[in-house]
């Protein structure tokens, strides 16, 4: 029987460092007026750091998820829901959250043609803490893990 390894801690540890770093640079864009905010360089800035933030909340999920026996899954949506399934974050937060984070990572990767300012400046008003819940259970998980 083939073991799976162990979760790799400097890998989790620097993509929660980079979620931080592109979460921190939202922060500092949503004091911007909405107005400010469509002016394309701060939209593109904007849609790039979300956009990383999110490919990091992946990378560590299918990371994770690699680690675990019998477990498998396809696309950002099913890791969303496995993370729940598996116990590593709350249920609840991960159909009700996670599971949109993944579809809007899919909606800056594949339709950002479709990404309206109005609707990023509302996720970097009101949404950015999902980042930090996030990576407050992985944190959590990586504790007892390397216990």
């Amino acid at each position: 029987m083939n073991a799976r390894p162990a979760i790799d801690e400097r890998v989790i540890t620097e993509r929660i460092l980079l979620i931080e770093k592109h979460v921190g640079r939202l922060k500092e864009l949503r004091d911007l007026s909405p107005g400010e905010f469509t002016l394309p360089n701060h939209f593109d800035a904007a849609a790039w750091n979300l956009r990383c933030a999110l490919e990091a909340v992946f990378d560590v999920a299918a990371h994770v998820l690699s680690r675990i026996p019998g477990v498998s899954f396809e696309g950002y949506r099913d890791m969303a829901l496995k993370l729940g399934e598996q116990n590593i974050i709350p249920q609840a937060f991960a159909e009700e959250t996670l599971v949109k984070m993944a579809g809007y990572r899919n909606r800056l990767t594949h339709f950002y043609f479709e990404v309206a300012p109005e609707e990023m400046y509302r996720i970097v008003t009101d949404h950015l803490t999902d980042f930090d819940v996030f990576a407050g259970h992985i944190k959590r998980l990586l504790a007892t893990s390397l216990a």
